[in-house]
């Protein structure tokens, strides 16, 4: 994708604000608000970088797990009757919903 960065395990958006002249973006699929800003591509993926890093250095001082960006895990929000009709299906195969649905 041209318009996302990556850098250990973590993706980097990638935008252009043409009245301020300057690259922007923030660190994707994770809660925590991890944001940078840059004149050029190469200060920008600089500034992505040192982000992550300061992120990581963050979490390591308050002894606390990083986020990371995909768990494994994830919520779909459907309605009663597909989910009835995923669940009986699943069921029928002798499998689980999340065997079915993976």
């Amino acid at each position: 994708m041209n318009d996302l960065m990556q850098y250990k395990d973590y993706f980097g958006s990638v935008r252009y604000d043409d009245d301020e002249r300057v690259f922007h973006g923030k660190v994707e699929f994770i809660r925590a608000l991890v944001s940078y800003e840059g004149m050029d591509v190469e200060s920008l993926r600089k500034a992505f970088e040192e982000a992550v890093d300061d992120y990581l250095e963050l979490c390591r001082k308050q002894k606390r797990e990083p986020e990371k960006p995909f768990k494994g895990s994830f919520n779909v929000r459907i309605g009663p009757r597909l989910h009835q009709e995923i669940a009986l299906t699943a069921l029928n195969e002798g499998m689980s919903l999340n065997q079915y649905i993976a």
